[in-house]
């Protein structure tokens, strides 16, 4: 469940099915305020993409690192740890 936490909307699996499991809880908590900070971000930089000289390799790079912080999560959950990323594990932690 932990993996499915990490995979953008795919992260309501583990909350509705899991409800006794605070680690998947935790997870899929993190995963979905993850998603949601990205999802922003990316609107943000395709809006300011469109000023000259930010171009598509730079929306490519955006993604790349999206791309390896879920591959760290998911890398860190399946060793049992959390990977905490500062101010968004603190508001995931809220719910």
């Amino acid at each position: 469940m932990v993996v499915l936490a990490y995979l953008w909307l795919l992260a309501f699996v583990p909350l509705l099915l899991e409800k006794q499991d605070t680690e998947a809880q935790w997870h899929a908590k993190h995963g979905l305020v993850l998603f949601v900070t990205e999802f922003i971000g990316f609107i943000a930089l395709l809006v300011i993409s469109g000023v000259p000289g930010f171009g598509c390799l730079r929306v490519t790079l955006a993604q790349l690192a999206v791309l390896t912080l879920h591959a760290a999560c998911i890398a860190k959950g399946l060793q049992g740890g959390q990977l905490m990323i500062p101010g968004l594990s603190e508001y995931a932690s809220k719910f």
